[in-house]
Formats: C-alpha cells, structure tokens, sequence
C-alpha cells in the first residue's frame, strides 16, 4: 500500500473500504507498519495490538460503521479496552502490568463505528501535564521536531497522527489535553461540549467537570463525523448536552453565516503573548474578515480571574486518583508511587477539605456565569492562541525536573487559554494555522457557546478552505 493511503484522512479511507478498494486487513496491516518504521524515534505507542488488530481486521463480524476497517489508537488514560493494559502513565501498574477486562462504553461506540484498535499511546502519568514524558514509558517526540514535546496529555496520540501511522487517534481533555498536543502537533482538536460524549460506566465524571473525550485528526470532517459515531448520553451520565439540529457532519462546508468573534491575544496579568502565538492570532483575525465576519477584541473580563477553582478541583483529582488505585491493585498508594510533579499535587489534594472542595466548585460555577454572558450578549466564536507559546523542549517541565515548585505553574501557563473551558463545558477547537520559522506548529483556538459545536465545524471548515494544511508534513513520517 502507497504512502498516499496513509495521509487520507479517516474519512476517504473508509470510503476505499466500501467501494472494495482496499481490505480493513491491509488498512491495518499498513498501520502496523508505520508504527514499526515511525515508533522507534517517536514513542507513540507504547502498547502494541498487532495480533488482535489484524484477528479484527480480518473478521466477518467487523462492524458495518461509518469508519469500517481504518485503524486506530486509544490514548492509555480514562478510556480502556477490554483485555488490553491500562497502565496510565503509571510505573505501579506497568510494574504489575495491569489490564482491563472490559470497555468503556465509549471504547465500545468506537468499534461499532468500526474502527480497528492498532495500539495505545503514551501520556503523562496520570494524564496530568502538558508535556508526554512519564517516568514509566519515557518521552513521546513531535515528529515536526524530535527536541521538542508533543504537549500533553494526549501527546503520543498527537504525534502519531502528526506523523501519519494513523488518521485518527482517541484523546481526552482535562485542561487542554486534546487542544495543547493538537497545537504542538498541527493537527484538529476539538474539546466537544461536555456530557456530549460518555465516560461510563463505572465514572460518571472524571476530575470533576473537567474531563472531556474525543479524537485528535487531521481534517475537521473527520472530527464532526466521528463526533456523530459516538456522542450521545449513556443511562446515568451526571450530564447531558444539547442535542445537535443535525449531523455534525452535516455542518462541514455549511455556511457559517457572518459571524461576531471576538478575540483574546493577551496572557493573563496583560503579559505579552509570544511573537508567533501572537502572529497566529493576528493572521486568523484578518482572514476571518476576508470571510466577512465581524471581528473585534473581546470583552471578556472574566477570562482574567487568577482563580477559578481549577488548582481545587486538579489537586483533589490527583488525590482521588492515588486513593482509586490503592483500593483497585489492594495496597495503599501514597505520593511516594507518583513522579514529583504528581506528588505535590496529591499532596496539595490531601489538604482540601469537603468545604474547600465544594468552595472550588462554586468558584468554577460562578465563572461558568460570567463567561458565558458574554455568549449571551449576542456573540458567536472567541478567538484566542491555544498555548501561549510555541511547543516546549522536551525536559523543560519534565516530571523529574529539579524544581518541580517552578515547573507547576509554567504548566499552568501553558493551558491558560484552555482550562477555563474545561471549566466552563464550552466546546473548543484547535485548529493548524500557523507555523514559526523555524517549522514548528502553533494553533489558535475557537470556543463556541455551550452545545453549539455546529458552530465551531462550520467555521472551522470554512478556515480549513481557505488556508488549507492538509498536504503539510513533519519531518518524521509515513
């Protein structure tokens, strides 16, 4: 099979499948290979599938979905497949090497689309930092740049679909999982609307409010096709979001209609942006005029509240985190089991009481409020950076760095633009527009308001035909 079948995106490539061009067996038999060639300098994939790809791949009962026979790979974190292991980014359970024995109703949704699990990925142990360097599996490298990190924490799914072994990879967003790496990366991230994919059945939510789930691509149609594959409430889900008018898919190349954006290209305490962040946002701004919408800086002043109950939620989650395994693998875990980043963390959770926790809460509701006024004003789409700057150097916020008391908040920084809508539910895409001189990924971001995802594909599409990124390749790859 061409290297050319390998950089269609998830949706031609299930179009060669029906029309009996190619068989699911040789979409992941190429896979595979990618992953044998790419893997060794890139870390991706730290779990390998071959056996059972190949066994599904082959299988009459493979499902009929939209994405029948394209492969696939789950990040190793929240999602789990059945019979597979499940170590997220822990050396404790990569020392007893643990497994699941089922999926998760979202890993389920994703095989009756008919995707094929080739491998999982490498993230953050945990999946808590903007950087994929565990401990336990060591660093993933963007392909753009093998110095440099593919951000996390969904940075192994990131760099594999960057590189080309996969069109499609599973992610989840906690405070930029999905946004930071696809900006690192060049890619399309989009954080949906929260409750509006499952996370069940055994958590009904994850981190709190905060944790989000879906995919990592390479075109927008991708995105809104697999978005309509698998979202949709589960029996007991604690949310549930607005369902769609119709098909995501339908909303790729609609018209948008002349849009209100507002944009945002200021770091919280009106520190300047990097120069290529900045450059990013100021050449989406004049294109989105070219496109006839209204473009305007944002009043937004609710973005710039130093805290909104997040630091609360994060630790207490890590905290929560260290007890569930205890109680899962039968011994207690103390912060000692966790790199030192995850350790003060867990700490810092230990320490926050019910009432402190219910406090952060409040605080995230009462953000929630003001940041969604200003949707409720009669505007459309924000525009802001997605990082603040362009990726980090693998080792600048290592998990093991010497001052973990310096790194903690320059991770804070990097998801400033990100984390408040993982507060806030709001659905929020990052899109591949733009590149530094020295060739590596910046991407900008749009939020929507709550439920309206239809929204973002329209305009992202419409962005996506007019400074297309498609025929864009790193260095390392198929």
């Amino acid at each position: 099979m061409t290297d050319d079948v390998a950089w269609l995106d998830a949706t031609a490539q299930a179009e060669l499948v029906r029309a009996g061009e190619v068989t699911p067996a040789e979409l992941v038999e190429a896979a595979i290979a990618r992953i044998d060639k790419l893997n060794p300098q890139l870390n991706a994939v730290i779990h390998r599938l071959d056996d059972k790809a190949i066994a599904a791949a082959v299988d009459p009962r493979l499902p009929d979905g939209p994405f029948r026979g394209v492969p696939f790979l789950v990040k190793d974190g929240v999602c789990h497949t059945a019979g597979d292991p499940f170590h997220c980014g822990m050396q404790v359970l990569k020392d007893i090497d643990w497994h699941e024995d089922t999926d998760t109703w979202l890993a389920e949704r994703y095989r009756a689309a008919g995707f094929v699990f080739v491998g999982k990925t490498n993230l953050p142990e945990l999946a808590a930092s903007v950087t994929t360097e565990p401990l336990a599996y060591g660093p993933t490298h963007n392909p753009w740049s093998l110095e440099h990190s593919p951000g996390g924490s969904s940075g192994g799914a990131a760099a594999a679909v960057a590189a080309g072994i996969v069109p499609v990879a599973h992610g989840n967003d906690m405070g930029g999982s999905i946004r930071v790496p696809s900006s690192a990366c060049g890619l399309v991230g989009l954080k949906p609307t929260r409750g509006r994919t499952t996370l069940g059945p055994h958590i009904g939510e994850f981190w709190g409010p905060l944790t989000h789930e879906h995919v990592l691509t390479r075109s927008v149609r991708d995105s809104a096709a697999v978005l309509d594959a698998v979202s949709g409430p589960a029996p007991g889900d604690p949310y549930t979001a607005p369902a769609p008018a119709r098909p995501y898919a339908e909303e790729v190349d609609a018209d948008p209609r002349r849009l209100r954006v507002g944009t945002v290209a200021m770091r919280m305490g009106n520190d300047p942006l990097h120069p290529e962040c900045l450059a990013a946002v100021e050449a989406t701004e004049a294109l989105l005029e070219e496109l006839g919408h209204d473009v305007a800086p944002a009043r937004l002043e609710a973005l710039a509240t130093p805290d909104f109950g997040f630091l609360g939620i994060y630790g207490s989650a890590i905290a929560r985190d260290l007890d569930r395994w205890g109680a899962r693998i039968g011994r207690t875990l103390t912060p000692s089991d966790l790199d030192p980043m995850n350790a003060v963390t867990a700490e810092l959770g230990r320490s926050i009481t019910g009432a402190q926790y219910l406090a952060a809460t409040e605080a995230a509701h009462d953000f929630s409020r003001r940041v969604a006024s200003w949707w409720a004003a009669g505007n459309d789409v924000l525009l802001t950076p997605t990082m603040p700057h362009p990726p980090f150097r693998l080792g600048e916020v290592a998990p093991d760095t010497d001052d973990v008391m310096a790194a903690l908040p320059r991770m804070g920084a990097a998801c400033m633009f990100t984390a408040p809508f993982n507060m806030t539910g709001q659905p929020a895409i990052s899109l591949p527009l733009h590149w530094t001189a020295d060739g590596l990924p910046v991407g900008v971001q749009l939020v929507a308001a709550y439920g309206r995802e239809d929204v973002l594909i329209r305009l992202a599409s419409q962005l996506e035909g007019a400074r297309p990124w498609a025929e864009r390749r790193p260095p390392i790859s198929a």
